[in-house]
């Protein structure tokens, strides 16, 4: 009973000694493996339906025909690739990866849920509010880009597989694909992430939204640079289809910067809160004059010739 009763007390702060967040730790973390590796088994029996997800744009755009009425249809000159894999041990190996990045993904929300669970006690209610903004924002930032990836594969594969000479047969094979379209989401995820690093920069007090707004022209041209580089295609409309979202989120990202700004300038303005201290002036101040300590009388000669002693305020003629 008294170690029940134990357990249920918990410190209103959060606050526990380190062998219970070392414990705490290994739970949430069995907790976040054990739902990956459920994911991933799941995702196992669905191996086909995600790989044919991932080469459906590419055998679309440059794959090479599969009958003969659409290989007569199809111009002499033109090269297409075909999907081949090597070894007797990849195709499993390839199923094991495939379902891996499946069960990370999916289970992306229960692990993620037990990373904030372990990171909440230690955080201010402030904290917790901005930290659940970003973590919602960013996700579906994150999943915008990776639809902007696979919508531009067809057009990229198609610009790619232009430089195969000709007469010569393009073997592309399984898990070099995979790899090349798990490249292009996490790199199209990441740069929709850029205006919300800026507004974490700026919630954080290390940039300020005039700064932001200063490098308009810098972050256009560099954005579009990006949007001509990952995007291989000479069609202009391809390239700003990714360059213009990316504007739009940066200067969203300026306007909140500069909206946040304006208000901890006017709560600076009022002093600090109710539940938060006020900065020290540590400030160094000039030491005046000292002024003399007045001196305790005199005492009276004793007989021969001695002052009397004074102890705790007695003197010993007294």
């Amino acid at each position: 009973m008294l170690k029940s009763a134990r357990k249920q007390e918990k410190d209103p702060e959060g606050r526990m000694p380190l062998a219970e967040h070392l414990r705490e730790l290994r739970n949430r973390l069995a907790k976040g493996l054990l739902a990956i590796v459920a994911v991933t088994v799941v995702a196992a029996f669905f191996y086909n339906d995600i790989i044919n997800l991932f080469t459906k744009p590419v055998l679309d755009s440059v794959g090479c025909p599969s009958t003969f009425t659409e290989l007569a249809k199809q111009p002499k000159d033109t090269t297409c690739a075909q999907i081949t894999i090597n070894g007797l041990l990849t195709p499993f190996t390839l199923a094991l990866k495939v379902s891996l990045m499946a069960g990370v993904v999916l289970a992306s929300p229960i692990w993620l849920y037990q990373l904030w669970a372990f990171l909440a006690p230690g955080l201010h209610n402030s904290e917790k509010k901005y930290a659940l903004a970003f973590v919602g924002a960013g996700f579906p930032l994150f999943l915008l880009g990776g639809y902007f990836a696979y919508s531009v594969l067809p057009t990229t594969a198609k610009v790619l597989i232009e430089f195969t000479p000709f007469g010569v047969d393009n073997l592309l094979p399984l898990d070099d694909l995979l790899d090349l379209v798990t490249r292009m989401v996490i790199v199209f995820g990441l740069s929709f992430e850029l205006p919300l690093l800026l507004v974490l920069l700026n919630f954080g007090g290390v940039i300020t939204g005039k700064r932001m707004l200063g490098w308009w022209r810098a972050m256009i041209m560099g954005i579009t640079l990006f949007a001509a580089i990952a995007t291989p295609s000479t069609d202009p409309l391809t390239m700003l289809a990714l360059a213009v979202p990316i504007w739009v989120l940066y200067f969203a990202a300026t306007g909140i910067s500069l909206i946040n700004d304006r208000r901890r300038a006017a709560r600076d303005a009022t002093g600090p809160a109710d539940d938060e201290a006020s900065e020290l002036d540590l400030t160094p101040e000039a030491v005046g004059a000292i002024e003399p300590v007045a001196m305790a009388p005199a005492l009276p000669e004793q007989a021969d010739g001695s002052r009397a002693q004074r102890l705790n305020g007695y003197d010993d003629v007294t």
